[in-house]
């Protein structure tokens, strides 16, 4: 008779979660001298303050910022000693910065089945209330999710500068950031999409598969027009008055 031996399987590791802040842009639309995620608001770097955020939620294992080949921003005094990661191997495109900060991740520990949080380093005004919640929403969900708005506005389609067709807001939705989704889904996503997709829920619903929208805050915008900076400055000013 053949002795059964008693085998513990080991559990699989929790999953841990990991920030990614694709930092590559040259803000080409925003007007300004250089890339735009450097410009200064209330008294600091916009970059700065959206990493700040991160730093905040304790769930958040490491945070890794990508930036181009030749940036040397994160060598200048004011980003020295900081306590998140720096990988430059950015793209032409956001697809392809984030795809390449993916691996960056891997090369670092990161497993498959950790979760990676992709955020635009020019929505520096999210917060780390807001992050949490995209954690507890996402957290056991199968596929993921993204901080999204229901749109508030009319919605038009246009054709050479005229109204061609109003469309139905009922069910539409403003994409923001973070898009959290696992980090070996994603990196299989972004490979069969190609460097088209403007984000990662984009990348992920080509898979066939339904990102879950997490209410989030219509301050939580991204930094891409003049105006903005001013808007950004206001807001930022009025959090640190409370």
């Amino acid at each position: 008779m053949t002795q059964l031996t008693d085998i513990t399987l080991t559990p699989a590791a929790t999953p841990r979660c990991w920030a990614l802040i694709p930092c590559a842009g040259t803000g080409s639309r925003s007007g300004a001298a250089g890339p735009k995620q450097y410009q200064t608001l209330a008294g600091k770097p916009m970059v700065m303050h959206t990493l700040a955020a991160f730093a905040e939620v304790s769930r958040i294992d490491q945070t890794l910022v990508v930036v181009s080949p030749e940036d040397s921003f994160f060598q200048t005094p004011q980003a020295l000693n900081a306590s998140f990661l720096i990988a430059s191997c950015g793209g032409s495109t956001r697809a392809a910065s984030v795809f390449n900060g993916l691996n960056a991740l891997r090369a670092e520990g990161a497993a498959a089945h950790d979760w990676v949080l992709v955020h635009d380093a020019a929505r520096c005004l999210i917060t780390p209330e807001q992050i949490n919640q995209l954690l507890d929403a996402c957290l056991n969900d199968e596929v993921g999710g993204l901080l999204a708005l229901p749109l508030p506005d009319t919605l038009k389609r246009a054709t050479h500068g005229r109204v061609a067709a109003t469309l139905p807001r009922a069910d539409k939705w403003l994409a923001q950031t973070p898009q959290m989704f696992r980090i070996g889904s994603l990196l299989e996503a972004l490979q069969l999409a190609g460097d088209a997709v403007t984000d990662e829920s984009s990348a992920i619903e080509t898979m066939g598969l339904a990102p879950k929208l997490v209410p989030g805050s219509a301050q939580n915008f991204k930094v891409t027009y003049p105006q903005d900076f001013s808007l950004a400055e206001i807001l930022l000013r009025a959090r640190e008055a409370h």
